[in-house]
């Protein structure tokens, strides 16, 4: 029954999205203009060993390429379930999904998988844009460290956005933990350089957000192969954030949509 539900949410949304056919040009065209200017700054750097990027590797292009491909699963993870309910919401079908007997996790699951199925496709093409004309080597990838870190990365960021997703459903506007996170992920979380160009101070900083550790173990899995148990630092870090987040972020939810239905205002955008 479950998976049903959840095959028919992602039917409907791949529907929607292949309705608009030169999209996926304009999709294909965004990758190739998002690699292109790091690709040449990474250029800048050929022939020299840059401190900072010899623990992950030494290219830049290879760990931007990687940086860019999980922010791209950490922003859905952070905005998938809050942009749903948005488009439910301003469709005005929000109040009949969660009204139907339907219990309300297998909801949130069913609403926000989509997103995922379109990143992994975009994801793959980075990839193999990286691979095919950028020069990265994938040589070293620890699948099992991958999967973990991944898996850990995606539970402590939907957790976030469950918080997010609660200030949408009380005062429909106004999202400040979707808002600092994001801001403070991509300036802080080691995206786009690695955290240790930052000093002391702003980089103990940039260790206290779930997106620092989630980065590093993930280019250590990739470009150096390393193993779950050396990245045992990072697990744990990534499983105690995950312990936290995970019960805040249904008990907001679940507090928010309560209130939501007692105020009458699912139908309000």
């Amino acid at each position: 029954m479950f998976i049903r539900k959840v095959t028919a949410f992602i039917k409907r949304d791949f529907l929607i999205e292949t309705s608009y056919r030169f999209s996926f040009f304009l999709e294909i065209f965004g990758i190739i203009t998002t690699l292109l200017p790091f690709y040449f700054i990474g250029r800048l750097f050929e022939g020299r060993m840059v401190s900072h990027l010899i623990p992950y590797g030494g290219d830049y292009f290879s760990y931007v390429l990687l940086g860019l491909t999980l922010s791209n699963y950490i922003g859905t993870s952070l905005s998938g379930i809050m942009g749903q309910i948005n488009n439910e919401q301003s469709m005005g079908t929000l109040e009949a999904l969660l009204i139907t007997p339907t219990k309300t996790w297998h909801l949130l699951i069913s609403m926000s998988l989509w997103g995922f199925v379109y990143n992994t496709a975009q994801s793959i093409l980075y990839i193999l844009f990286g691979v095919l004309f950028f020069g990265v080597a994938l040589k070293s990838v620890n699948l099992l460290s991958c999967l973990i870190i991944f898996s850990l990365t995606i539970i402590t960021f939907s957790s976030l956005g469950l918080l997010s997703s609660s200030f949408i459903l009380v005062f429909k506007r106004g999202n400040p933990i979707s808002w600092i996170t994001g801001t403070l992920s991509g300036l802080l979380g080691g995206v786009y350089f690695p955290v240790s160009v930052f000093p002391v101070w702003l980089m103990n900083i940039s260790l206290l957000l779930p997106v620092t550790h989630s980065i590093e173990a993930m280019q250590l899995a990739v470009y150096k192969g390393y193993s779950p148990l050396m990245l045992l630092p990072q697990i744990g870090i990534l499983v105690l954030f995950s312990l936290i987040l995970v019960p805040l972020g249904f008990a907001s939810f679940g507090y928010a949509l309560k209130k939501a239905k007692k105020d009458g205002s699912l139908l309000q955008y």
